[in-house]
Order: C-alpha cells, then sequence, then structure tokens
C-alpha cells in the first residue's frame, strides 16, 4: 500500500507539472485541461481523483514543492486526501512539512488531520515557550521548533498518583523505547544520571539524549511539580558545560528541555528572556486508571 500511493503521488505530481509547464508555454488553456480530465476519465473508468478540478490541484501540489526535495519526499509518505488538505489549509512551508511529519509519524487518519489544521496544532507548537530564535543558529531553528511538542503524554509509564522524581526518571529509563518514540524518534540515548565534574565537585544530569537530525546534545530535567525560575538557572550551567566538556567540535550547541507537570507560560516567559542557552519547557501528562 506505501509503494502503491509512492506512485500514486508520482503520478500526480508528473501530471501537475505537465499542465503547469503547458501553460507556461501559452499552449494550453482551460478548455484543454477540460478536454485532458474528461479523457483521462475514459481513458482509466475505474480510478478516481482526475477531475476538472483536482488537475488544477495537482498543478497547485508541483508548484509548492518543486523546489523543496524534502517536501517532495514527505509527501509521497502520506495520502493524497492528506496532501490536498496540506495544500489547501496551510500556508508556510514549515507547517506544511509540521503536518506531514506529523500525519506520517502518528498515522493521522484524513479526519484527525483535519482536527489537528483545525485546531492549530502547529501554532500552539510554535508558542510553545523556548529561547531559539535568540540562542540557536538561524540554520537549526525550523528542525528544533519541528522537535518541540507542548505535551507529552507518558501514560506507558504505569506511574501512580504519587511519585517521587526518581520514580519518574527510572519508570522511563525502562521504558526508554517508548519515551524515544514520543519525543520523536530522531534521538539515541546517551545515558541517565549523566556525570559532569567541575572543579572537583560531581553533578548528574537527569537524562541525557542526542538529537540525530540537530546533531546536538540535549539536556533533560525532570520535575514532578510545576514549573519554577529557578529551574533555568540549573539548566544554563548544565549546557554550559556540555559545551565546553562533552560537545565536539562538529556538532552544534547543545539544548535543555525542562520537563514539568505543569507551568505558566508568563512565568515560563519571564524566565526565559534574558537566557544564554537554548531551552524549551514542556509538560507532561501522566493518566491514572
Amino acid at each position: 500500500m506505501v509503494a502503491v500511493n509512492h506512485e500514486l503521488i508520482e503520478v500526480y505530481k508528473d501530471v501537475g507539472r505537465t499542465i503547469y509547464e503547458k501553460q507556461q508555454q501559452s499552449e494550453w488553456g482551460d478548455a484543454v485541461v477540460k478536454t485532458l480530465a474528461s479523457d483521462l476519465k475514459k481513458a482509466f473508468p475505474g480510478m478516481k481523483g482526475f477531475s476538472y478540478r483536482n488537475l488544477y490541484i495537482m498543478k497547485d501540489f508541483y508548484i509548492s514543492y518543486k523546489d523543496n526535495e524534502k517536501l517532495q519526499t514527505l509527501s509521497a509518505q502520506i495520502s493524497w486526501s492528506h496532501n490536498i488538505a496540506i495544500l489547501s489549509k496551510c500556508n508556510d512551508l514549515l507547517e506544511k512539512e509540521f503536518y506531514m511529519r506529523m500525519s506520517r509519524r502518528n498515522s493521522w487518519t484524513y479526519r484527525v488531520l483535519l482536527n489537528q489544521i483545525d485546531n492549530k496544532n502547529y501554532e500552539k507548537t510554535l508558542l510553545n515557550q523556548t529561547n531559539f530564535d535568540s540562542n540557536l543558529p538561524e540554520k537549526m531553528r525550523p528542525e528544533a521548533k519541528l522537535a518541540v511538542k507542548d505535551e507529552y503524554a507518558f501514560d506507558f509509564l504505569e506511574l501512580g498518583a504519587e511519585h517521587s522524581e526518581y520514580e519518574l526518571e527510572r519508570a522511563i529509563v525502562n521504558n526508554m523505547e517508548h519515551f524515544l518514540r514520543e519525543v520523536g524518534n530522531v534521538y539515541a540515548f546517551m545515558g541517565s544520571q549523566y556525570r559532569l565534574e567541575v572543579d572537583g565537585q560531581e553533578f548528574k544530569i537527569d537524562i541525557l539524549l542526542y538529537h540525530r537530525k540537530l546533531k546536538s546534545l540535549v539536556a533533560i530535567e525532570l520535575k514532578i511539580g510545576p514549573f519554577i525560575p529557578e529551574y533555568i538557572g540549573k539548566m544554563q550551567f548544565y549546557l554550559s558545560v556540555l559545551n565546553d566538556t562533552v560537545k565536539l567540535e562538529d556538532e552544534n550547541p547543545s539544548i535543555g528541555i525542562i520537563l514539568c507537570k505543569e507551568k505558566s507560560r508568563t512565568i515560563v516567559e519571564y524566565a526565559l528572556k534574558e537566557t544564554i542557552q537554548p531551552l524549551w519547557t514542556e509538560v507532561h501528562r501522566l493518566h491514572f486508571d
């Protein structure tokens, strides 16, 4: 089914390219496209999708992605109906990429995708409190923003309503495969209670990951309560030490994630305002049956 879908998307892209190129050469007008739609329906009587309107969608599809190899590849990994929804409802190329990736990663149905777009999931993700724009190189920002989620559901941990940060960390480490899948499948596990030594003193990061696309170390601090500003200073310290003593020369700056049970957006905004290390704060949700 995946292979068939890929070939079908390629066919639609080629039809769109043909229409676009012929119209650029002033060889085809609307009447020719209408005739083409009629001829295709007759030639392939059991095949849907060759209406006059759809042929122009194919043309828009080709134009939108013809100069973007990444989006061409991603678009072939989701269904044509998903592509039409993203093409018609999303304006920004980064927004299109976000919904393509999320549709593929989470196996969203067409209806779920529409609900996610209507609920402005992309905008909510970008409103996630980060300081990436001021503390990451410009080339890293799009991928970093795509890596962010405002909430993570760690239902698989099976923790009780009352638990310590140590119990949360152990549960994550014991379910690392599920954890990495939830945070995005582009991370490698570097260790828990990752040891840093500074001036003879020992410090430990709850969980250290490596983001393969960003080529960045990612330090995670786990908090079972609400966010408080003091967490920022501790994370900034960790990131500075990682950059100076652990990060390799060809890797990008380290990034910090503070996972809290809840947060006030206003407090986070103020806390991040003057920080000099790339950080974001996120909420983890645990469901108790």
